[in-house]
């Protein structure tokens, strides 16, 4: 196997900090790198990780991201791998060797140039993206959420509304503090939820001109003819109920046609007043890989890859995670794009790359489907439905549903700094809450 580095060693260069990528290049450090058997680096356009579950939480303000976000030259520094700051613009698979854009602050200016990097085993983990479709005004007035950044924009926004309803001369005016999200899938169904509990606990620290009974409504929008078009329809229909207890408004065949700055138009011409618009009703891979030197990819820009997670037409190109379209034998679907299959891609390749330095041929993934859990927040109950896991289909909800939920965050957070160090972490965490925090960010 052909070896570029300067130094002999092979160079395995990940592009793409989430879930899949940061966990295997980080356990690639620990084992490859930190043995001296091949040089890792990890490109990544942000600063810091956060778990893209929680975008959802961020953004209504359950929690607070930077007790949450791991810093991407830290982790590197920890566990023996490169981290490079940049974007990806570009792929030269003949000279072996990925292209950067340069990197521009917020003053305008350059952080680092353009550059070029080298590599002998090249792994694209970039995720997904926002899908709009090309809605009307859904980029102008629509607030995606695919980082945190956006997560945060978009609580800013939501405490800034409350504020400023609680202070302005007229009373609150018909859709003021009325939230629409676009799309009933995971993050929609969830933040739906959130928003329920976090904005009537903002108004409740002295927010007293506002009534949350006749001035706050959230209304979940979804084109489909159920909410959680994807998960099982009881997982579904239990979700539906709790929203609907909680006070939710839930629209199914309702199609986006326009979003404007005071609400939503749908397609049958109806109009929904919102101060502010979500929109989580659709994924797609980066525009980088609709046609990056040939690769073959999917209509919605996911590179299309074997069994071994190999890209179709470059054996030294992996992608992994919201990114690849992996097939699924026995399924009409390719893999789905979820936590736990970034999480079981990222576990796999790890071996693989382990028996590539060793000459041995990559051996098929195989995707195992532990079943689907929804929260909605933390009073409320979580209805899920774990499969294969134990050899059948299980509705589970409450407090055990919930235990499960936090489970698959903590299994993340195991790959990422080692179990020991997670349940300590944890142990502190819970000893040292203060009791007069607030339940929810206010700034």
């Amino acid at each position: 196997m052909a070896q570029g580095g300067a130094d002999g060693r092979h160079r395995i260069v990940v592009v793409g900090g989430g879930a899949a990528g940061l966990e295997l290049v980080t356990r690639l450090g620990d084992t490859l790198g930190r043995r001296g058997r091949a040089q890792i680096t990890l490109v990544e356009r942000g600063r810091t990780h956060l778990w893209k579950p929680l975008l959802h939480a961020v953004a209504a303000g359950s929690i607070d991201r930077g007790q949450h976000e791991l810093n991407f030259l830290a982790q590197a520094h920890w566990h023996h791998f490169t981290y490079r700051f940049g974007s990806l613009v570009g792929l030269d698979r003949a000279r072996r060797e990925i292209r950067l854009g340069a990197t521009i602050d917020d003053e305008g200016r350059e952080i680092t140039p353009p550059q070029s990097l080298g590599y002998d085993t090249l792994v694209l983990a970039l995720g997904s993206v926002t899908n709009d479709f090309g809605t009307p005004g859904a980029q102008h007035f629509a607030v995606p959420l695919d980082t945190p950044e956006q997560a945060t924009r978009f609580n800013r926004r939501l405490v800034n509304a409350c504020l400023r309803a609680n202070t302005q001369a007229a009373p609150v005016r018909p859709g003021q503090l009325h939230v629409a999200v676009i799309g009933a899938g995971a993050t929609g169904t969830e933040l739906a939820a959130e928003l329920h509990r976090t904005v009537r606990a903002v108004v409740a620290y002295g927010l007293d001109r506002i009534q949350p009974e006749r001035d706050i409504r959230i209304v979940l929008i979804e084109a489909a003819g159920r909410i959680l078009p994807a998960l099982p329809e009881r997982i579904a229909e239990a979700t539906r109920k709790l929203l609907e207890g909680l006070g939710v408004e839930v629209m199914t065949g309702a199609r986006v046609a326009e979003v404007r700055a005071d609400g939503v138009v749908l397609a049958d011409d109806s109009f929904i007043p919102a101060e502010l618009v979500v929109w989580c009703a659709g994924v797609k891979a980066p525009d980088v890989l609709r046609d990056l030197d040939g690769l073959e990819s999917n209509r919605i820009n996911q590179l299309v890859v074997r069994q071994t997670l190999q890209t179709t037409r470059d054996p030294d190109i992996f992608a992994i995670g919201d990114c690849a379209a992996c097939p699924r034998p026995g399924f009409p679907h390719p893999v789905p794009p979820r936590a736990q299959a970034a999480h079981q891609q990222a576990s796999h390749l790890l071996r693989q790359l382990r028996h590539r330095l060793d000459g041995r041929a990559p051996e098929p993934f195989v995707y195992r489907d532990f079943g689907s859990l929804v929260s909605l927040g933390k009073y409320s109950t979580v209805g899920s439905l774990m499969g294969g896991l134990l050899g059948r289909n299980v509705f589970i909800e409450g407090y055990f549903a919930r235990l499960v939920y936090r489970m698959l965050y903590k299994m993340h957070q195991a790959a990422l700094h080692g179990t020991g160090r997670v349940a300590w972490h944890a142990l502190l965490g819970a000893l040292s809450q203060r009791m007069e925090e607030p339940s929810v960010k206010l700034h």
